[in-house]
C-alpha cells in the first residue's frame, strides 16, 4: 500500500472478496521527508499514514516494510550507474523486478502468503498479463518484466476499470486518498530535477557536443550522463545546423564523454537487440521468428515487428522505424493486449 488512491482500492477489493489481507507500506528510503512536493515522489511519510488510514478504514492489519537498503542498492544504484555508462534505465522496472515481485514476494511466501496484490493497472487472467482496460493507465509494460512464477504469486485487482471508476469506488468507500494526485516521475528524484541528481553522485566532467554530420565540436556540456537519445531541447550547442533545423541526441559515449547529434532523420532504427530477456506469456519461447507488437518505452509507441530468442538475447526486427530508441529502456511484447516477454535494450540501428 503506496499511500495512493490505487492500491488502497485493490486492498480493499480484494478483502472484500473474502480474501485475507494484511496492507504492507515499504519503507523505501531512510530518511523519509515528510510531505511530498505535488505530485512529485512518493513514499513519504505523509504517504505512511495515508496508506495507514486506509487500512483502518478497510479493516485490515497494516506493517511497515524496511526495503530502504535493498531499494538503494537495486534501484537507486542501477540508476545511477546505468546513466554513468551512457545508458537510460526505467527505475519502475528494476523496482517491479528487484522491490515488489522479488524481495516482497520471497519474504510474502515465506511468512505464508500466497500472493502479493499491488495497485497497477493491468490484468492477469489464466496467468497471462494484459493490458489494462484504461489504455492511458495501463502499466503492462512495467510489469513486462516479471517471470511466469511471479506472475502466479501476483494478483492485480485494477486492470478491469479505468482510473475514473477508480476515484469513484474510493470516494463511496469513504478513502480519504480518493483525489490524491497521482506520483510521477522518478520517486526518488523528488524535485523532478534527473540532471542534478545524476551530476550530485557522479559529478561535472566537461566533455565535447559532436555534429554527426561534419565531426565539428559544436559545444560541450559538463556530463554526458545529463543527455537521452532523442533529446532535444537543452542541448546548448554554439552553431546551428548547416540547414537550420534541430538536432537531435544520436549516441552517448560514457568513455570519451562524448554526446554526438544530428538530424532526426538519424534517430530511426529498424532492428534492436535485448538482453537479460524474459519470456512470461502464452506462446512457446521463440527460437525461430514470430510476429508481433513492440512497446520500446513507457506509455510509447507500438510497433509491429519480428522477434526471436538467439544466444541469450532477443532481436526485433520492426516493420517501421522507430525513433528515441534508447540502451537501457525495456523493450515489451506483446501478441494482442497479452504480454509475451521482454528484455531491456542493449544496442538499436
Amino acid at each position: 500500500m503506496s499511500g495512493g488512491v490505487d492500491s488502497a482500492v485493490a486492498a480493499a477489493r480484494i478483502a472484500e472478496a473474502g480474501h485475507d489481507v494484511t496492507g504492507v507500506h515499504l519503507a523505501l528510503s531512510s530518511n523519509p521527508q515528510s510531505y511530498r512536493t505535488g505530485a512529485r515522489g512518493c513514499c513519504t511519510l505523509e504517504d505512511a499514514r495515508d496508506a495507514r488510514r486506509a487500512a483502518d478504514v478497510i479493516g485490515i492489519p497494516f506493517y511497515v516494510w524496511d526495503m530502504a537498503e535493498r531499494f538503494h542498492r537495486d534501484v537507486v544504484e542501477d540508476f545511477v550507474g546505468e546513466y554513468a555508462a551512457g545508458r537510460t534505465p526505467n527505475p519502475c522496472l528494476r523496482c517491479n523486478e528487484k522491490i515488489k515481485f522479488e524481495a516482497v514476494l520471497d519474504r510474502a511466501l515465506a511468512l505464508g502468503f500466497d500472493a502479493v496484490a499491488t495497485g497497477h493497472h493491468a490484468r492477469l487472467e489464466d496467468g497471462v498479463l494484459r493490458r489494462s482496460v484504461d489504455d492511458a493507465k495501463d502499466q503492462s509494460y512495467v510489469l513486462g518484466v516479471l517471470t511466469r512464477e511471479q506472475l502466479a504469486h501476483a494478483i492485480f485487482p485494477l486492470g478491469g476499470s479505468t482510473k475514473a471508476e477508480v476515484r469513484e469506488e474510493a470516494a463511496r468507500r469513504g478513502l480519504t486518498v480518493a483525489d490524491k494526485p497521482d506520483s510521477h516521475d522518478i520517486c526518488f528524484i523528488a524535485d523532478g530535477d534527473t540532471r542534478a541528481f545524476l551530476a550530485e553522485r557522479l559529478g561535472a566532467a566537461e566533455g565535447p557536443i559532436v555534429d554527426a554530420l561534419t565531426g565539428q565540436v559544436v559545444g560541450s556540456h559538463q556530463g554526458a550522463y545529463g543527455f537521452t537519445i532523442g533529446q532535444r531541447k537543452g542541448l546548448r550547442v554554439d552553431r546551428p545546423a548547416a540547414d537550420g533545423r534541430p538536432r537531435y541526441v544520436l549516441s552517448i559515449e560514457p568513455v570519451s564523454n562524448t554526446v554526438t547529434v544530428g538530424p532526426r532523420a538519424s534517430l530511426e532504427v529498424r532492428a534492436v537487440v535485448g538482453e537479460r530477456p524474459v519470456w512470461n506469456g502464452p506462446l512457446p519461447e521463440p527460437y525461430e521468428p514470430i510476429t508481433c507488437r513492440v512497446q520500446l518505452r513507457a506509455h510509447g509507441e507500438v510497433y509491429d515487428c519480428r522477434a526471436q530468442l538467439s544466444g541469450g538475447e532477443l532481436h526485433i526486427e520492426l516493420d517501421r522505424p522507430a525513433t528515441g530508441v534508447a540502451a537501457g529502456q525495456g523493450a515489451v511484447l506483446y501478441d494482442g493486449d497479452a504480454v509475451l516477454g521482454s528484455a531491456t535494450i542493449a544496442s538499436a540501428v
